[in-house]
């Protein structure tokens, strides 16, 4: 099976020489195509750091992480937008919805960016609204949803374009057990 992510010694360090923290120390490993992995650790043990190198929202201080066979470490500019756009998905922990779009902008807005056609994406849109129950929703917007409801419609804002690579920061958290399992 191909690897679709491969994290190479990454270290990230914050701050400077009178007060330098170790986010992140010296980690490797691969994750395959169709694998589901899932980093655990006490709060403050570099999680959401490390989530944020492989996404490209931090930069690592030292070490190479590829995605589907490419070194996403020095991508800039065009090349790092067009990562992001078309390989990457991302849910947040805060959601990071936009308080002045409905549910259905939210959510279309990633096919959008992409230059999808208005078609395509309201079926697109529909469809992944169905796959996570929140058809009901899509005319909302954010301050008029649950923190359950938010969390599918950002879950569905990253999944609505097939991204190869979905990362998620506490993707449940706000999720009763069935809608966890069907997010899953």
């Amino acid at each position: 099976m191909e690897s679709i992510l491969r994290i190479e010694q990454i270290e990230k360090y914050y701050g400077n020489k009178l007060n330098l923290t170790k986010a992140i120390d010296n980690i490797s490993f691969d994750v395959d195509e169709g694998e589901f992995v899932a980093i655990m650790g006490a709060s403050g043990s570099g999680k959401t750091t490390l989530l944020n190198c492989i996404s490209t929202i931090d930069k690592v201080t030292s070490g190479h992480i590829f995605v589907g066979g490419e070194d996403i470490t020095n991508l800039k500019g065009n090349k790092l937008n067009k990562f992001r756009r078309e390989k990457l998905g991302f849910i947040f922990q805060d959601f990071n919805l936009l308080d002045t779009l409905t549910a259905y902008e939210n959510i279309a807005l990633s096919l959008s960016i992409q230059n999808v056609p208005a078609t395509k994406i309201d079926e697109a849109v529909k469809k992944v609204a169905t796959q996570l129950g929140i058809e009901e929703v899509l005319n909302k917007y954010p301050y008029q949803m649950s923190g359950g409801q938010k969390q599918r419609v950002a879950s569905a804002r990253a999944l609505v374009t097939n991204p190869e690579l979905i990362l998620a920061d506490e993707p449940t958290g706000a999720l009763d057990s069935k809608s966890a399992k069907m997010l899953l």
